[in-house]
Formats: C-alpha cells, sequence, structure tokens
C-alpha cells in the first residue's frame, strides 16, 4: 500500500474512527483500526461488536491494500504530524508514515483475525444536522447511568411518517423531543432503542452544513445507521421493551406558570449552591410570585422570589436541582411552562416563545417531584 493524503484530514478521520475503541476491548485484535486504499480514497473503519465507524477521505492511491494497525497510536501519531502531506506506505510486516522531517514505523496486526464490520442497513429517511443535534441533545437529558438496566441507557426512536419522536427515562424524569424530517418511506411506521451514549457521540461530530441520514432495516431490525458528511456509523439495538411512559402524561394540568427560563435557572444555581447533596430545592408558586429555597433551619439556607404568570391553586413542590438545571438547559425558548396536577406528581416544563404564547411540545420534560420537610 502506498498513498499520500493530506495529514489533518488524515489526522480528523482517525481520531472519529478510534473513538469507538476500548481502553479496554474484549478481545486484543478490537484496538486495531482497519486502513483500505483504493480508488482515489483512504477507508479507515473500527468496530467493537457493538458500535462500528467507517470514515474515508481523497487520498493519492499509487498502490491499492489494506492494513490493520493498533488505533490509539496512530491517533496519537497523526494528530501530531507537521501540517504538511502525509504519506503511507507498508511491508509486510511495518507500516510507514512520513509527513515533513517525521517518520513513524507502526507493527502491523493479523488482518485476518479481524472480524468483518456489520452491513449498514437501508435509508430510512434524513434530516437537518442542526434538527437532529438538538432532538438528540434533549431526548438524550434522562438517559440512565445504569448499567444494569441496559433499556433505561437507551433512547427509544419512534418514526411515524414525517415525524420522529425521541424519549428517554431514568425512572426520576422524562425527556423526549420530536423532530420532522423526510422519510423513504411516508406511511413508515418503526421503533427502535438505541443506546443513548451513541446517539450523543454522533451529534457531537456531525457537520451541521450536510443532512443526517438513519439507516434501519424494518424487516431485519437489529442495527441502526447513521450516515453524515461520508461517516458512517452504526449500533446494535438495545434488546429489551422500553417503559410505558405516555400515560405519564395527564391529559390535563390545572396549575401552569410562565416564567423567564433564564431567570429561572439562575435563580434555581444559586439557591441549591445551600443545598446539601441530593437534598431537594423547594418551589412555592403562591399567587404571581414563585419563591424558591434550600437548606435548613441549623445549617446554612437561601431564598430568592420571582414573578410568575400564574393560573390554578397555590402549591409547593421540591426538586433534585440539578435534574431541573439539566431540563431547563435544554429548552430553547426564552420562556418556560411550569404544569402541574399535585406536589407528588410528575410536573411538566415546556418552552415557549413569548410570555403570552402558546408552549411548544417539539421537547416535553417531566420531573418527579421530591419528598421533603417543612
Amino acid at each position: 500500500m502506498k498513498v499520500e493524503t493530506n495529514s489533518t484530514s488524515l489526522a480528523d478521520a482517525v481520531a472519529w474512527a478510534t473513538r469507538v475503541i476500548s481502553s479496554r476491548p474484549a478481545n486484543p485484535i478490537l484496538a486495531g483500526i482497519k486502513l483500505e486504499a483504493a480508488d482515489g480514497s483512504l477507508q479507515l473503519s473500527t468496530f467493537n461488536y457493538e458500535i462500528s465507524a467507517r470514515h474515508h477521505i481523497e487520498a493519492g492511491v499509487d498502490e491499492a491494500g489494506s492494513v490493520l494497525v493498533q488505533g490509539k497510536l496512530l491517533a496519537d501519531i497523526t494528530k501530531s504530524l507537521p501540517l504538511e502531506k502525509a504519506y503511507l506506505s507498508t511491508t509486510d510486516t511495518m507500516l510507514t508514515i512520513t509527513s515533513g522531517k517525521s517518520t513513524f514505523n507502526l507493527q502491523l496486526m493479523p488482518e485476518s483475525e479481524y472480524p468483518d464490520l456489520p452491513e449498514s442497513p437501508k435509508m430510512l429517511g434524513q434530516v437537518d444536522a442542526p434538527t437532529f443535534v438538538q432532538a438528540v441533545s434533549q431526548a438524550s437529558v434522562a438517559v440512565s447511568r445504569e448499567e444494569n438496566r441496559p433499556v433505561l441507557t437507551g433512547v427509544r426512536v419512534q418514526f411515524n411518517g414525517d415525524k420522529v419522536v425521541m424519549t428517554s427515562t431514568d425512572r426520576f424524569r422524562l425527556s423526549r423531543s420530536s423532530f420532522k424530517w423526510t422519510p423513504q418511506d411516508s406511511n413508515l411506521e418503526a421503533e427502535t432503542l438505541v443506546r443513548g451514549s451513541l446517539l450523543r457521540d454522533v451529534a457531537r461530530t456531525v457537520d451541521e452544513h450536510q443532512n443526517v441520514t438513519i439507516d434501519f432495516d424494518t424487516e431485519n431490525p437489529s442495527l441502526l445507521g447513521f450516515e453524515n458528511a461520508g461517516r458512517i456509523s452504526t449500533s446494535q439495538l438495545i434488546d429489551g421493551e422500553f417503559p410505558a411512559v405516555d400515560r405519564l402524561f395527564a391529559d390535563e394540568y390545572p396549575i401552569q406558570a410562565v416564567i423567564s427560563n433564564e431567570a429561572l435557572l439562575g435563580a434555581i444555581k444559586r439557591v441549591s449552591l445551600v443545598a446539601e447533596r441530593n437534598a431537594p430545592i423547594r418551589m412555592v408558586f403562591e399567587g404571581q410570585t414563585l419563591t424558591l429555597s434550600a437548606g435548613t433551619a441549623d445549617e446554612s439556607q437561601a431564598k430568592e422570589v420571582l414573578d410568575i404568570d400564574m393560573d390554578g391553586e397555590n402549591i409547593t413542590v421540591a426538586f433534585n436541582p440539578a435534574y431541573l438545571i439539566e431540563g431547563l438547559s435544554a429548552i430553547t425558548e426564552p420562556f418556560v411552562r411550569i404544569k402541574m396536577t399535585t406536589a407528588v406528581k410528575p410536573v411538566e416544563f415546556n418552552g415557549q416563545q413569548e410570555a403570552d404564547s402558546d408552549e411548544s411540545m417539539d421537547y416535553r420534560y417531566l420531573l418527579v417531584p421530591m419528598r421533603f420537610n417543612n
């Protein structure tokens, strides 16, 4: 194999592909990255039995071929190369990388032992990248970190014609985002459960000037694929049934309050400074004011009063402040509508553009109140 390519493009492609390589792979061969040179491009591939990543960059190919080398080491080397052309050549046992006055030799790994990457499923539809990135950011807020409950570490993705709904829950809260997209089949009805960490990772690395294509085979629902700017990722779906969460949304909320999201977030961050670990922040809705407080009588205390536009009876609720901050930070509109039924039932948070406009249902955040002592 003899290849000439741009060192910056090479470094970016290697860094993206090797992100799926575990620091302690189950099989040592999975520490490798496969390089395949042919037809004016260099393809880079990695795989860990659950997630695959493929990327290709333009290259001058004097001799076609494929090799397998240590992925993390190649990433360290390529990101340190000078901003010049990079030349890759191989012998039977070695990959040589030359750029400027730098030369590196990497021992080849046994390519025949590397597993075949799964074929990407057929195209299901596509969406503009900024919409996809925002939806993933919102939907993944409530992804659980409990690895012993894999279903809760995932995001349920529902495809209904030209609408996609993403939902996650960790049992204490629920986060749901919805967006319009362009499906291949306008009558599409499908549902998948994909790991939240992969969705976040894909969203972090997309080129926002190009659409994101989602690939899925409804006849063989085992993989979900994502394509953007020449980068292709696939993920094994999570095997399990997502909790029946739709019933948690109330049909009617008799108590509702509207407030500036920025003002509310700032007040929560200040008041929660005195809250002990896992202690709630209290929110008293009374008349047209909201009083936030935290702390106890024999410890540090904090209180802040905000003006609100409220309908309904007075109510006091308490929340985990970190969960409040994470959910409210995902709202992109300047105002937030807080919708309540009782002090112990889930409270819904929605963004809205104006203080007197309707709320947006594109992002719905449900949070279960905590018990507190008066």
